[in-house]
């Protein structure tokens, strides 16, 4: 039967209602007798009332509803028409009464009709709506009962949502969860509020929850950790919204659609940092921007966001060609126009650096390339002094050569204090940075973070991988803490670090309280849909060598300085002997060569913070 037809049979079906409802009222009313005593009471009643009552169902679109989805305000629709119905049929025997004619029935008489008449038309759209819902019987249960936190403006949508797509989706709203003590016991799209958040837990074993629903796009991120830590509690699948400003800057509105899987970076509970656009934008526009390291976790991300930010070229610089080759064919597709250029090649290697600076010429440099991984660089410590020492000199003085304009080195916190060989040769990379900051045209800047979440290497997926061989998971100690940040956070510092620089800063992240290692195990662990200790055990390794219990963001003689994002910060250089820095270089370049040679003590002299085990 197609559209045309169905709206028509559904007319005739209201209008034959219509008629239902005269003779309901003049049964009801005893005024069967007055029917047929004049010549207008027929006419009217019968032909004129039951055709009004269509046109303005026409006119108010209920023959474009799809009644299977309907809402509230789709029934309001059907309630006005048969009163203004009904009212017009009043002032039609009033003014035929007053010229002579019939007047079959008490005006109180004309309000039974229309409340009939809605009654009839809503009946028969409720069953027409029943009859297209499709039944669900597929042996498992026969809907996932769901909470909503949230009882605001996006839980209002998305209860209708659901309640609208009931052939998309299974969900049955059970109850809604919300702090506000003056909303609870009230009900919202005909949901009731049970409670705040202390309540999450008793009312999932209540209701017998399924999928919790976090429907607070708003909340801080403090906050929004704290209650995504008591849904873990229950077991229950966990979904949630984007926050507005995702939904906004893509443009999209809040339905089912937008829900996602809890990530474990929703569990940290750090607003993420604002980084100002149009700084980054003035500054990479229309620039030759070098990327070394361009093919890791940092670099690769580094070049997708300055790709979206118009630069007049893109040079990716790695050794490695297999990453190179993936974020190549990446931008290649989401960026045909970018001018890209990609080069397999070491920061180790002098002339391949010098004629990559000369053919290209870059104004901004961002360097990435770095060996990180502490326990490997302890068992082969001359490869972190060439490659994170030498590799960020050479790249330095091709920078200060050929006149780039900005050049921001990736430094983590590991530099400060350091008890690992790759933590102290990071700390020489930013003396660096200050040596020929002091000495060049170039701004020379280093950005400071601690670890990235999903970078190549970190826990995350070291964790992921032992999750899903069934475990144990390893953590080295039950204490151990460490500061985390996304990849794009961590990308969005550096780029506000290279739009802000004016030379020879060490920016720093506010990067909140650090997290327990042992609870990022355990909330992988439950995101994964396991229970820590009881499906998937967690076993305790020890400390590994150079490894601290806790990572530092500032050197004891650094001092912090606001910027205009409170979540950055700059350290204050500390000063040193630049003459002796170089001869220190120079005797740490010779021992390097050997590499049955122990260069501790060298790196010891030059970073006097480092201790370490002879």
């Amino acid at each position: 039967m197609n559209s045309f037809f169905k709206k028509i049979v559904l007319l005739l079906a209201d209008f034959f209602l219509a008629v239902i409802s005269v003779f309901l009222v003049i049964l009801l009313t005893a005024n069967v007798k007055y029917l047929f005593d004049d010549r207008i009471t027929p006419f009217v009643y019968l032909i004129v009332f039951p055709a009004l009552t269509v046109v303005l169902l026409y006119l108010f679109s209920a023959y474009h509803i799809m009644w299977e989805y309907s809402e509230l305000i789709d029934y309001v629709r059907i309630l006005v028409v048969p009163f203004i119905s009904s009212a017009a049929l009043y002032i039609i025997h009033f003014i035929a009464s007053n010229a002579g004619g019939g007047f079959s029935l008490l005006p109180s008489n004309y309000l039974l009709l229309a409340l009939i008449t809605f009654a009839l038309l809503a009946m028969l759209r409720i069953f027409i709506g029943l009859l297209k819902r499709p039944f669900k019987n597929n042996g498992e249960k026969e809907h996932e009962n769901v909470m909503i936190i949230g009882a605001g403006a996006a839980g209002s949508i998305m209860i209708n949502d659901i309640k609208n797509n009931a052939t998309k989706s299974n969900y049955s709203i059970k109850c809604l969860i919300d702090d506000d003590p003056n909303k609870k016991g009230s009900i919202l799209n005909g949901v009731t509020v049970v409670g705040g958040s202390g309540e999450i837990v008793s009312a999932a074993q209540k209701y017998d929850i399924d999928i919790i629903i976090f429907a607070i796009p708003s909340c801080s991120s403090s906050k929004k950790s704290a209650i995504l830590n008591i849904c873990q509690k229950t077991g229950c699948s966990i979904k949630v919204l984007p926050s507005y400003f995702q939904m906004i800057s893509e443009d999209e509105g809040i339905d089912t659609s937008k829900l996602r899987e809890v990530q474990i970076e929703d569990l940290l509970g750090r607003d993420p940092i604002d980084i100002k656009v149009g700084k980054v934008l003035d500054y990479v526009e229309n620039r030759t921007v070098l990327v070394t390291g361009g093919g890791g976790s940092i670099g690769s991300e580094l070049c997708r966001q300055i790709a979206c930010h118009n630069p007049k070229r893109l040079i990716i610089f790695d050794i490695y060609e297999n990453n190179a080759y993936d974020i190549q064919n990446e931008l290649i597709r989401d960026y045909p126009d970018l001018d890209l250029v990609v080069l397999i090649g070491s920061v180790r290697d002098e002339n391949r650096l010098d004629s990559v600076f000369e053919k290209y010429r870059p104004d901004l440099v961002f360097h990435a390339a770095a060996h990180k991984h502490v326990p490997l660089m302890e068992n082969s410590p001359n490869e972190s002094i060439k490659n994170n020492v030498f590799g960020t000199y050479n790249t330095a003085n091709c920078a200060d050569k050929y006149g780039v304009k900005r050049f921001v080195l990736i430094s983590t916190d590991k530099a400060v204090n350091p008890t690992n060989i790759m933590g102290a040769s990071k700390r020489i990379c930013e003396m660096i940075i200050q040596y020929f900051n002091s000495r060049s045209n170039t701004e020379f800047v280093a950005v400071r973070f601690g670890n990235v979440l999903g970078s190549h290497g970190s826990v995350i997926p070291l964790f992921t991988k032992q999750i899903e061989n069934g475990g144990p998971v390893t953590v080295t100690d039950p204490n151990i803490i460490r500061y985390f940040m996304t990849i794009p956070e961590a990308v969005s510092l550096v780029l506000q670090a290279g739009a802000t620089a004016n030379g020879g800063e060490i920016f720093v992240l506010d990067m909140g309280e650090p997290v327990k290692i042992l609870d990022l195990a355990e909330n992988l662990i439950r995101l994964s849909g396991f229970k820590p200790y009881t499906d998937i055990k967690i076993e305790f390794t020890g400390l590994r060598p150079g490894e601290k219990m806790y990572e530092e963001k500032l050197l004891a003689e650094e001092g912090l300085k606001r910027t205009d994002n409170r979540l950055i910060h700059i350290g204050r250089p500390i000063s040193f002997n630049e003459e002796e820095f170089i001869k220190a270089l120079g005797l740490l370049k010779e021992k390097m060569v050997d590499d049955n040679s122990d260069i501790r003590s060298v790196v010891s002299s030059i970073v006097p913070t480092y201790t370490f085990n002879p």
